[in-house]
């Protein structure tokens, strides 16, 4: 069977139905939308959680979800950074952020299943063909490009989004290579029950293996993202509840009383992959399949969401005036737009987990003496804070909260 569509997107996570979303609601109609995806075969449940930053709450809103998805968010109210060894009885912040009054939150968390299951819902609406296979190959031709599935079936379109993950199968066939480099670590991921309530603070603890991070969950719930060296991530995750419970309060302190494991930990290498290009002829990179970076800040997805504004925006602009969406000037537009900022935040990420995932005397007193002034210049602070809501610099209208 072969069928045409507009455009066609390979991944059914929040940035490929996102994107999805964007298109099939801000065409009115005049672009249809198909994803592919096996994963659409089964409803989305348990897993990775994702920090939504401001920008990222803004772009949602704006496709109609984040009402659905608000009551399953936990807003970050207060967020308290320390600098310590896991041998230590005490953790004091030496760095701290807090939102306003009448301001917007720091961040909300929502599990990644969360924020799929309300984007599938909205897709669905919306007209957008969810197709539960399994892309195989594309080719292209002058006008359009033809997409082979698992099961024999073709689609054809205009252009091909590719949002299939940091071990893209689009990018491999395009022969697009990426640059960066493993940091010998993996992030340990799990949630976790605990006694007493979080309040909405979340806590990050530098230790020499790499970052300890517990982000707030609703209800007494915290998601953890733990480094450690490869070998040792898998002897952790392997454990049982119980010796994996002893191991993660050395990390996690006991201010938050007795902990519980709600569901099995994973673990995943952490690495800065950033694809050499963001496109090649009618296709067009976004998401992992784009760039990885360290989630030393949990700006991943804010930064995959930064790509689908970008390129729902070009797609629209060039629909509106007649002209063919997946023309090279849109997909030039794209990567010029995108390119900057992904390496720039790429490369600011691995400064800080190069400059904190050690356990040097002379770096550990400058970097504690570094965060304790910058916690006393407010200025600085809401600087940082600007630029971790996605409120700085040129931003796409999405992301603003305005449709395009």
């Amino acid at each position: 069977m072969n069928r045409t569509t507009d455009i066609l997107i390979a991944g059914a996570g929040p940035v490929g139905l996102a994107l999805a979303v964007a298109l099939a609601k801000f065409s009115d109609g005049g672009l249809s939308v198909a994803v592919v995806d096996p994963s659409l075969a089964r409803k989305r449940s348990g897993g990775r959680a994702s920090a939504l930053a401001p920008a990222s709450r803004n772009l949602l809103d704006a496709l109609g979800c984040w009402s659905a998805l608000e009551p399953l968010a936990q807003p970050v109210r207060r967020m308290e950074i320390s600098d310590s060894r896991a041998a230590d009885a005490v953790r004091l912040p030496i760095l701290s952020f807090e939102h306003e009054a009448g301001g917007d939150e720091i961040a909300w968390l929502a599990a990644n299943a969360d924020i799929e299951n309300v984007l599938r819902k909205e897709a669905r609406a919306l007209g957008v063909d969810l197709v539960a296979i399994a892309s195989r190959d594309y080719r292209t031709g002058p006008n359009d490009v033809d997409l082979a599935l698992e099961d024999g079936s073709r689609r054809r379109g205009r252009l091909l989004a590719a949002a299939d993950g940091r071990e893209s199968r689009l990018r491999r066939l395009a022969g697009i290579s990426t640059i960066g480099w493993d940091y010998g670590v993996s992030g340990i991921v799990a949630t976790i029950g605990h006694e007493r309530d979080h309040e909405g603070v979340a806590r990050q603890h530098f230790l020499p293996a790499g970052p300890f991070a517990m982000l707030p969950l609703t209800g007494r719930r915290s998601s953890i993202v733990w480094n450690e060296p490869h070998a040792r991530a898998r002897e952790l995750v392997s454990l049982d509840p119980q010796s994996f419970i002893e191991e993660l309060e050395k990390r996690f302190g006991l201010e938050l009383g007795e902990l519980e494991l709600l569901d099995r930990p994973a673990a995943w290498p952490l690495a800065l992959q950033v694809a050499r290009t963001f496109s090649a002829p009618r296709l067009a990179l976004l998401g992992d399949a784009a760039h990885v970076i360290h989630p030393i800040a949990g700006q991943g997805l804010n930064l995959a969401y930064r790509d689908v504004a970008t390129l729902a925006e070009e797609i629209i602009e060039q629909a509106r005036l007649g002209l063919d969406v997946g023309a090279p000037e849109v997909l030039a537009n794209y990567q010029q737009r995108r390119r900057f900022d992904t390496l720039a935040t790429g490369l600011g990420m691995d400064v800080l987990y190069r400059l904190f995932s050690n356990d040097l005397t002379p770096l550990r007193l400058a970097r504690d003496l570094g965060m304790g002034l910058v916690d006393r210049a407010r200025p600085i602070k809401r600087a940082l804070m600007r630029e971790a809501a996605g409120a700085t610099g040129s931003t796409p209208m999405l992301l603003r909260g305005e449709p395009i």
